[in-house]
């Protein structure tokens, strides 16, 4: 399924463009949008430079997730995307620490989104970080709902400066009891340890 139609709302724009996105599975089978750039092999570097996740847009904490629960989760991803990635490459916080002349990625990546919703949107869907949890949401206080974490990044050649993996994924939680119900860090921390799974074996 390509999204060549859906229009870039959609997404938070965190990336510098979504096209070519395409709906496919990750190794353990969770839906995920991705585009690889033909002959693109993870071999082929040495490098990556990556220092944190960023938060995109820039987040507005509500009652159910507080700030304090936005830089949990960042830095928690941040530390589970450098163990990833270290299994194949070595890990930079910037491009002049990066060894002249050897073949080095760039990796961008940001939660854009934390909601918990009672159907959940389709999979493809973005609630911007900056407006998490919305008041329609609060409708009906007592069904269970679903925690959801949003996740954008893309892998760019150092060298070239053309974009080689882009990938939007969004990651489910534990299940709430109720929409007043607090969203924690703990509510994703075995989803997110998935998705670096997820992470290393795409790198192999």
């Amino acid at each position: 399924m390509r999204l060549g139609s859906y229009r870039a709302r959609k997404f938070s724009g965190y990336l510098t463009s979504y096209s070519g996105l395409q709906q496919t599975k990750s190794a353990s089978g969770q839906e995920t949008l991705r585009w690889v750039a033909p002959g693109f092999q993870p071999g082929n570097y040495n490098n990556v430079v990556f220092k944190q996740l960023d938060l995109y847009p820039t987040p507005s904490p509500t009652d159910r997730v507080n700030m304090k629960t936005i830089n949990e989760l960042q830095a928690y991803m941040t530390s589970n995307a450098k163990s990833a990635l270290s299994q194949r490459y070595r890990v930079v916080s910037s491009l002049q620490q990066a060894p002249a002349g050897e073949p080095t990625l760039i990796m961008h990546a940001a939660i854009t989104g934390v909601s918990a919703s009672n159907e959940g949107m389709h999979w493809y869907e973005i609630i911007p970080i900056s407006a998490v949890v919305g008041a329609t949401m609060a409708a009906t206080g007592h069904r269970d709902q679903n925690t959801e974490l949003y996740i954008e990044a893309d892998l760019v050649d150092a060298q070239t400066g053309m974009p080689q993996v882009k990938v939007v994924r969004k990651i489910f939680g534990k299940t709430l009891s109720n929409s007043s119900q607090t969203i924690t860090t703990e509510d994703f921390k075995a989803a997110i340890n998935a998705l670096t799974s997820d992470m290393s074996a795409f790198l192999r």
